[in-house]
């Protein structure tokens, strides 16, 4: 009963995540489920639906097609479909049903692939996992299946990022802020998978210089680039001027030294003890925004991460929080907390709230107010 929250919401699930990363790239994708699952994602965790056309489709799974285990009509519907649109690739996402009936989706990936011709992908998705693993399997199979060997490294340093959907990032501007200040430090985007690049840029990610790693879902795609064309990487979100500014500077000797390096380390000031600022979000952004909240306000802060994560993201006073419970535990002394909107219920009454929304958790409620904070001073944040 630990895993039953009570008083906040969920994030957005790992059949979201696929299609959020794989949305601009002008592949079929279609989520293996009843049909509440389409609305639930285009009303509430994607703010591209009404602007940007994209091929997102639902299986519709009958009661009885789940029963008998009916995947020949699956595999009809796909082809037909996929033989009228033509699209770049298919993306066969699982959900709750086929997990519980044990569908294998990877075969049938497979079967469609032979008969269309069209690179096709099954993720063993269930819905029930958090969105960060979603993108991470959706972003490492693109890396894996479409990138180009052999290509020259660009003439100038260059840098692909990786990561960036608007489940981290709002359409707040906050990935093209990410872009201007690479090329004011110096750099070039040579990708950004998967947010305003298109399947043929990413396909030249191989030559770039060093990537930047902006969440937890594009970790798994960094590491598969490293073992392909040797480019190194970095974790960490350019938030505030003094750590982008670092951020800038690790990106640089990654490049330099062929070594990877995370941006967010102490930099002497005393991790939180009662009373402490806390801050609650995806690994990468919640511990590069407590770090440059840090060397910009002199203010000790703690993130506590309720997602997926790798011991070497976090600094040694971050915590992983993946209950609410261990969240209500943890905030029990807490002066303050930054957190979305809808973590107000878990702050203490003692301590200040201050929101930031994030719209894989809060979906699009808060849009009109999040903050684009790249390359930006925090001082008004907390």
């Amino acid at each position: 009963m630990r895993q039953v929250a009570g008083l906040i919401s969920t994030y957005s699930s790992d059949e979201f995540g696929i299609c959020s990363a794989l949305y601009e790239l002008g592949g079929m994708v279609v989520m293996h489920d009843a049909s509440g699952c389409n609305s639930t994602y285009t009303t509430h965790d994607e703010p591209r639906w009404y602007d940007m056309d994209s091929m997102i489709y639902i299986s519709a799974i009958s009661e009885m097609e789940a029963i008998l285990g009916d995947d020949d009509k699956l595999i009809h519907d796909l082809i037909e479909t996929a033989e009228e649109l033509k699209p770049a690739f298919i993306a066969l996402a699982g959900a709750p049903i086929p997990y519980m009936i044990g569908t294998d989706l990877p075969a049938i990936a497979s079967i469609v692939e032979e008969a269309t011709g069209i690179p096709s992908f099954g993720f063993a998705a269930n819905g029930m996992q958090h969105y960060t693993r979603g993108v991470s399997m959706a972003l490492s199979a693109v890396v894996d299946r479409f990138c180009l060997p052999d290509l020259p490294k660009t003439a100038s340093l260059s840098v692909n990022i990786l990561g960036a959907t608007p489940l981290d990032f709002s359409l707040n501007g906050s990935v093209d802020s990410i872009k201007g200040w690479l090329k004011e430090s110096g750099m070039e985007v040579n990708a950004c998978l998967a947010m305003g690049s298109t399947l043929e840029e990413i396909q030249r990610a191989g030559q770039a210089h060093v990537n930047l790693v902006v969440s937890y879902g594009g970790l798994k795609a960094a590491v598969i680039l490293q073992k392909m064309f040797g480019i190194p990487y970095v974790t960490g979100v350019p938030f505030g001027k003094e750590f982008a500014c670092r951020l800038a500077d690790r990106l640089k000797r990654a490049a330099k030294d062929s070594v990877n390096l995370t941006a967010c380390q102490k930099n002497g000031t005393s991790a939180p003890k009662d009373g402490g600022l806390f801050l609650i979000g995806e690994t990468v952004s919640a511990v590069s925004l407590a770090e440059a909240i840090e060397r910009e306000t002199g203010k000790p802060v703690r993130a506590l991460c309720p997602l997926d994560t790798e011991s070497f993201l976090l600094r040694p006073e971050d915590l992983t929080a993946p209950e609410e419970d261990d969240l209500i535990k943890n905030l029990s002394s807490a002066a303050g907390l930054i957190a979305d909107p809808l973590y107000r219920a878990l702050c203490p009454a003692h301590a200040k709230f201050y929101p930031l929304p994030h719209e894989a958790f809060s979906g699009r409620i808060y849009d009109s107010v999040n903050p684009n904070l790249i390359n930006r001073r925090l001082s008004d944040l907390c």
